[in-house]
């Protein structure tokens, strides 16, 4: 039974299970780049940390090649480290990503 003061469930990030309340900073990732033949695919919405996090670890390519799926992003060793690490932290939690640091 639903009641009419039941707050309305928010997205989960699916990377790091946090909710995401409209109030926080959150972005929609294509899971192929748009400049890898992405543009007008599969979207999802993330927290913008989560987010930053991705574009910080892996180029274009690689996002193309072999991190095109939500699964395939969690299983990154580095980023599981940091979806981890995040998941610990509350919904609102946004820090500054430092430059790059993909391997080249």
């Amino acid at each position: 039974m639903i009641h009419v003061n039941d707050p309305v469930p928010h997205p989960l990030c699916p990377l790091c299970g946090r909710p995401i309340p409209p109030e926080v900073p959150q972005s929609r990732h294509h899971l192929v780049p748009k400049l890898k033949g992405g543009k007008g695919g599969e979207t999802v919405l993330l927290h913008h940390i989560c987010h930053r996090e991705i574009h910080a670890t892996l180029s274009e390519a690689d996002l193309a090649r072999e991190y095109a799926s939500v699964a395939a992003l969690r299983a990154h060793p580095r980023l599981a480290k940091f979806f981890a690490w995040v998941a610990k932290r509350p919904p609102g939690f946004n820090s500054r990503v430092p430059g790059k640091r993909r391997v080249r």
